[in-house]
């Protein structure tokens, strides 16, 4: 169900109403965590684990886009996993080792084993989960899509085929370009927007801690492990494991970058005022895809559920599918703007805003909508 064209008025919602049955929506949700949550998770970490043998077990024999989508899957589920486990969303419930909850998991020495990527699992912690959670569509959301745009890929003085070109290497390989740089930034400056460039000690830090790791793992290591085959198996080894790296970049751009980017979708001149507010400038600031069964589900890293996500952060994955026709019937009730389409259409209105075609609505503070109203 996609947004009205008319502007939304957020004054005509009963807020304090709206955050009551959302609240108590929370509390049913809350009651009902237990060993199916526990089984679910540990089912999809077994798909991503199957990914990774079957992309392990064939990358040797020659560069081919099986083995690497069969690596790249496993390195998305485990971006998934760190996703939802870091956001608390398995903390309170029974049976789960320390391990899957948001105290073990990437924790330490278990970045090794848990979830390796470019960035510092602290640092992504803080600028995804405490940052772009708190000020979401609002100027002090690290991940502001159009904002973080305007001076570069929204410049309408460049050609626009460069444009698609820049973005399109972007989506290739954004968590290293982009997150890792941005995410570390954010953690070691507590969020203050100083300066786009890091200093020397955090470029350093950058590549020490968040690009060697990886790199070597993924691009030495891996390779050096079928040595011992010959050197056409370890070349064919580190061609899947690259083209793996492209694809998961790509993959998770796709589903992570349309969430809160769109025509359709409002940006924040200012903090929500209440409780009832924020929840609805979650709402309004975020879209859904397509949800509903595990394959789906999985395919969209979970991230189709961002309007849900948004709303409560620290659910299990499968609470957010019982949730979602709720909160839905609930928006359409209060008459708030519920936009889910296919990620292809959300993947589309991301770019025309990215590349400067479109803009995002924005919604003034209520005071400025009352003087405004006056005259």
């Amino acid at each position: 169900m996609s947004q009205p064209e008319r502007f939304f008025d957020p004054s005509t919602v009963d807020l304090e109403g709206f955050q009551r049955e959302l609240k108590a929506l929370r509390e049913e949700l809350d009651a009902s965590l237990g060993e199916a949550d526990a089984k679910h998770l540990r089912k999809i970490e077994r798909w991503g684990r199957v990914a990774t043998l079957l992309g392990l077990a064939t990358c040797w024999l020659v560069p081919n886009p099986l083995s690497a989508a069969a690596l790249s899957l496993g390195r998305s589920t485990r971006w998934l996993l760190m996703h939802h486990v870091g956001h608390r969303g398995y903390d309170q419930v029974p049976s789960l080792p320390a391990g899957r909850t948001s105290k073990g998991f990437a924790r330490g020495g278990r970045r090794w084993l848990d979830w390796l990527d470019w960035m510092l699992p602290d640092a992504w912690i803080f600028e995804h989960n405490v940052l772009h959670h708190s000020h979401t569509g609002e100027e002090a959301d690290p991940d502001l899509l159009e904002r973080n745009a305007e001076d570069t890929l929204r410049d309408t003085r460049r050609p626009l085929v460069l444009r698609y070109l820049q973005l399109g290497l972007l989506a290739l390989t954004w968590r290293a370009s982009y997150y890792a740089p941005e995410t570390l930034s954010a953690w070691r400056r507590k969020g203050r927007r100083e300066s786009s460039s890091l200093s020397r000690a955090e470029r350093w830090e950058l590549v020490t801690r968040c690009y060697a790791p990886y790199a070597v793992c993924c691009f030495v290591l891996l390779p050096a492990l079928f040595l011992p085959l010959g050197v056409w198996a370890a070349f064919s080894a580190l061609c899947n494991s690259v083209l793996a790296d492209l694809l998961t970049n790509l993959h998770t751009f796709l589903v992570v970058g349309p969430n809160h980017t769109g025509g359709d979708l409002y940006r924040f001149d200012a903090p929500p005022e209440s409780r009832g507010a924020r929840f609805v400038q979650q709402v309004v600031g975020s879209a859904n895809y397509r949800t509903g069964g595990d394959l789906n589900d999985f395919a969209h890293l979970w991230l189709n559920y961002q309007i849900e996500h948004h709303l409560w952060p620290d659910l299990p994955m499968l609470k957010y599918r019982e949730a979602q026709p709720k909160v839905r019937a609930l928006c359409e009730r209060y008459g708030v703007p519920y936009v889910q389409e296919s990620v292809w259409t959300r993947v589309r209105k991301m770019v025309d805003v990215v590349v400067g075609k479109a803009s995002m609505r924005r919604l003034a503070p209520l005071a400025t909508r009352r003087i405004a109203a006056q005259e």
